[in-house]
């Protein structure tokens, strides 16, 4: 096999170098990127292995180019269980397809090394967007800095990476100022804010709220934000382990599940506990009561990365400051509101959060 020439680190890595360190052919290397079946398990392994040992990831331009195909994005989310997910994706994939590029996603879920797989997913696609901040630690941003385009979505923004996301904060000290005002007052958060940076955002409004009527908040109850969650916090309820008259919740999974499975153990939601969400699902306005909430505009999110990463691929240049979208409290009946003439919607209590600014 021909010598192929090495690039410094001080160059970075090339297809060249990663060819050198595997021991194979440039050629060899260009079928394992591009997902080519006609590599032996082995040497594929050895062309991803020095992948990752050289941070290498192709530039877009120069494998659109190679390979002569239409730009593709890589969207990484964690699962696709409960609607959050498949609104952003909607959302991403639609605004993606007007824009002509196609999708590949990848789901973190089972995966051991969640970086490794990014980087992988960066060699078969022209730009990365990535849900939450799991899937983008430090090493990883470092090696797409400059080599690939990449938006974290709803996520902590990082150096020199584009991020969007909804407002968290402020929406959630309203909702909890709401539910305080109903005369609540043994109030649980549910959902662990350690979980997501938006999760964390919004203890922060529930804390607020409670700091500005000179009351200390109860410790999080921290769950993970599925429906079998939201019922295992409903038992607790009902066995005493924990005592509450409002569950504040992280998202509407948990506060449906967990007002569905008190009103089957005959407990009355909002007269004994009031529940609230966050999201604005389709089933909450259809529950009874009719489940207050926050909404947010998921399937914008999912198009706006989508716009983004078309335009860096294009040549424009990123967005210095995150990029933040404005969330609308919803104020139905599980607050403790009057529930709403028949007929009638009950979002017309809704009232909207202060403007952000849209970097």
């Amino acid at each position: 096999m021909a010598t192929v020439p090495s690039s410094s680190p001080s160059t970075g890595a090339t297809i060249y170098s990663v060819a050198e360190r595997a021991g194979v052919s440039i050629a060899t290397v260009s079928r394992v990127l591009q997902g080519a079946g006609t590599v032996s398990s082995k040497t594929s392994q050895k062309v991803l292995d020095a992948v990752d040992a050289l941070n290498y990831v192709p530039l877009g331009a120069a494998r659109s180019l190679a390979v002569r195909h239409h730009e593709a994005h890589g969207l990484v989310l964690p699962e696709l269980s409960g609607p959050y997910y498949s609104e952003l994706l909607i959302g991403f994939e639609s605004r993606a397809a007007e824009l002509g590029q196609s999708v590949t996603l990848m789901l973190t879920e089972g995966k051991g090394d969640i970086g490794r797989a990014v980087r992988q997913l960066a060699t078969r696609v022209d730009a990365v967007a990535v849900l939450g901040s799991a899937a983008m630690p430090p090493a990883v941003a470092r090696a797409l800095h400059g080599q690939k385009p990449v938006v974290i979505i709803a996520g902590t923004p990082q150096d020199g990476i584009e991020s969007v996301g909804a407002e968290n904060a402020a929406s959630a000290e309203r909702l909890t100022q709401h539910v305080l005002a109903h005369g609540r007052t043994r109030l649980l958060f549910v959902g662990d804010p350690a979980g997501a940076p938006d999760i964390a955002d919004r203890h922060v409004g529930f804390v607020a709220a409670h700091t500005a009527r000179g009351l200390v908040p109860a410790a999080p109850v921290r769950v993970a934000f599925r429906e079998a969650d939201g019922r295992a916090v409903a038992e607790q309820l009902l066995s005493g382990e924990l005592e509450a008259d409002a569950l504040v919740c992280a998202n509407d999974e948990l506060a449906l599940a967990a007002m569905t499975r008190l009103q089957d153990a005959g407990r009355d939601v909002p007269g004994d506990v009031a529940v609230v969400g966050w999201d604005d699902v389709m089933t909450a306005r259809y529950v009874r009561p009719g489940l207050t909430t926050v909404r947010q505009p998921v399937r914008e999110l999912g198009a706006v990365a989508a716009e983004r990463l078309h335009d860096r691929v294009a040549g424009g240049a990123p967005r210095l400051e995150p990029q933040v979208l404005a969330t609308e409290l919803v104020v139905r009946a599980s607050c403790g509101c009057p529930r709403p003439w028949p007929g009638t919607d009950p979002t017309h209590l809704s009232h909207p959060t202060h403007p952000t600014t849209d970097a």
